[in-house]
This record gives structure tokens, C-alpha cells and sequence, in this order.
């Protein structure tokens, strides 16, 4: 009995823990582009997002939040001239990458650009007028992490 019960609490705490996971829209994702580095900061705290790491470049910063299951990364990067300006949506899972790419296909964005990053992970550039999305997969080998970056 006791340990029938035992298994029923560990599998109803990570039921919970699982359904922390945060799944972001991709209107959400353009709308955190909108949004001012003290705004993103905010929306990221009122989502129990962790900060991970802040690093600032020559003429950019970024912020990096954790998901609070670990399962996902956000970050936005901020650039003086706000040339570049851009969301970064970091997740593990295959699943998750091909609802992106249904919708992203859907909302008519079309696929202009494949290549391969500095870190050689392929991808592919998605256009819809001036809007700019850039899906990047795991190196060959490799089966994570995925990467989702919606550009100003």
C-alpha cells in the first residue's frame, strides 16, 4: 500500500511538472520582438522564466531566461542600432519543430534560404513580405537542441 502510494505522488508531481512546460505561439514570439529589454524582462519573470545569462557584445545585449521546467531557453538580443534585433526560442523536442514549421508553412511564409550556422547546425530561412523566421536544427548527429529565431 505504501508504495502504491508512493508511485501515485512522484507521478502526480511530475504530471505537474510537465504541464509548467511553456509552448510560445509564434504571434507571442513576434510580439516579445516588440517589447523593450525592461518589458521582456518583465514578461519573462510574470512566466516564472529563470534568468540564465546575460551577455552584451559590441553593440548588442542579450538576455537568456530558462523555462522553469529547463526544458526551453528564450533570449533577446538587442542591438544599438536595432539592425538585427531578434527573439531566440531554444527547445528539445522534434514534435515541437515540425508545429513550428506547419505553422510558419500556414501563416504563408515562404522558404527562401538554407544554410548552415557558424556552429554548422543547418537552416532554413522563411520569408512573408518583410517578416524574417529562421528554424535551426540540431547538428547532424545530434538530436537537440532546435532553435526558432523571429528577426525584427
Amino acid at each position: 500500500m505504501r508504495k502504491a502510494l508512493g508511485v501515485l505522488v512522484i507521478l502526480s508531481v511530475l504530471s505537474c511538472i510537465r504541464a509548467q512546460a511553456q509552448v510560445f505561439s509564434l504571434e507571442q514570439l513576434k510580439n516579445f520582438n516588440t517589447l523593450s529589454m525592461p518589458e521582456f524582462k518583465k514578461e519573462m519573470k510574470n512566466l516564472n522564466y529563470r534568468f540564465y545569462d546575460k551577455t552584451e557584445g559590441l553593440g548588442f545585449v542579450l538576455a537568456e531566461y530558462d523555462a522553469p521546467d529547463y526544458q526551453s531557453k528564450i533570449g533577446k538580443f538587442e542591438y544599438k542600432d536595432q539592425s538585427d534585433d531578434r527573439i531566440e526560442y531554444e527547445f528539445k523536442n522534434k514534435k515541437e519543430y515540425d508545429q513550428y514549421l506547419k505553422i510558419i508553412m500556414d501563416s504563408g511564409y515562404k522558404e527562401t534560404v538554407k544554410g548552415k550556422t557558424i556552429t554548422k547546425e543547418p537552416y532554413i530561412d522563411y520569408y512573408k513580405n518583410k517578416e524574417h523566421i529562421r528554424l535551426i536544427m540540431p547538428k547532424a548527429g545530434v538530436n537537440n537542441p532546435y532553435t526558432i529565431l523571429i528577426f525584427r
